[in-house]
């Protein structure tokens, strides 16, 4: 039996297929996994059906071998191949707990959105809390800053590890913020401090929504912005924890969390 999860995020498309359940209720493999930005000019439905087809194809499996497709994120109404769809906080719980059953706060920070999920020992969201300020605790806010560096994401998270200091944001809104990392570079700070400055003003943010929720048990971070290590160092000294757990892929960990759920309805 294979299940397929596929998240829908405002940036781009996340494919898992899941091969057959053991003896136990364990998914033995992760058969293949599609990544897809979106296009300006491709629709969301269309980006799903081609990242799906590319998943399908690299894993050399038809679409009539897969029992089941659930799909979560932002655009999981517009998947629709799909038998069902779940919410972000149920897919990102479900899948991190699989991959650290250990986990109990979940951290999630894609391009667009910020989340702390609380999870129990299932895999299942028993409480979260989101962003409610524009993308001011998410992906974006950090690439617009990045780019008033000149820096590519990947520079502009390096770059912050080379700091030490600690330079306070105060603006919430992207606009505003541009405006005082332009007033740093013309004070002459350098650009890790103004790096640092920036990631460690998203952790805050990010920090603030989970303890809503409360830190508890071990902490997974989940999401595009797990790949920029200078948000996880942030990220941990805002959180005040001696460790975030990190998947290697982070972005496909609620389209694994979707596979999962996908497989388990059908037992």
């Amino acid at each position: 039996m294979i299940t397929a999860g596929i998240d829908m995020g405002s940036r781009s498309v996340k494919v898992v297929l899941l091969e057959e359940l053991d003896m136990e209720g364990k998914p033995q493999l992760v058969v293949k996994k599609a990544h897809m930005m979106l296009p300006g000019d491709l629709d969301a439905d269309q980006a799903a059906e081609q990242a799906y087809d590319d998943a399908l194809k690299a894993a050399g499996v038809e679409r009539g071998q897969v029992k089941s497709v659930f799909a979560t994120g932002a655009g999981r109404g517009q998947v629709a191949f799909a038998t069902e769809g779940v919410t972000e906080m149920t897919a990102g719980a479900r899948g991190a707990v699989y991959m650290y059953p250990q986990a109990r706060t979940i951290v999630d920070v894609g391009a667009e959105e910020g989340r702390g999920i609380k999870t129990d020992p299932d895999g299942k969201a028993i409480d979260f809390a989101g962003n409610e300020k524009c993308a001011a605790g998410a992906g974006s806010f950090a690439e617009a800053m990045s780019r008033a560096l000149q820096l590519s994401l990947k520079e502009f998270g390096e770059a912050s590890l080379k700091s030490d200091k600690s330079i306070p944001m105060n603006a919430q809104c992207t606009v505003f913020a541009e405006s005082e990392v332009v007033s740093l570079i013309h004070s002459s700070t350098p650009k890790e401090d103004i790096a640092k400055a920036v990631l460690d003003a998203v952790a805050s943010r990010v920090c603030a929504m989970v303890r809503r929720v409360g830190i508890d048990g071990k902490v997974v971070l989940i999401g595009g912005m797990g790949h920029n290590p200078g948000f996880v160092a942030s990220l941990k000294n805002a959180m005040e924890v001696d460790e975030v757990l990190l998947p290697e892929l982070p972005e496909y960990v609620s389209a694994l969390g979707c596979a999962l759920i996908a497989a388990e309805r059908l037992n």
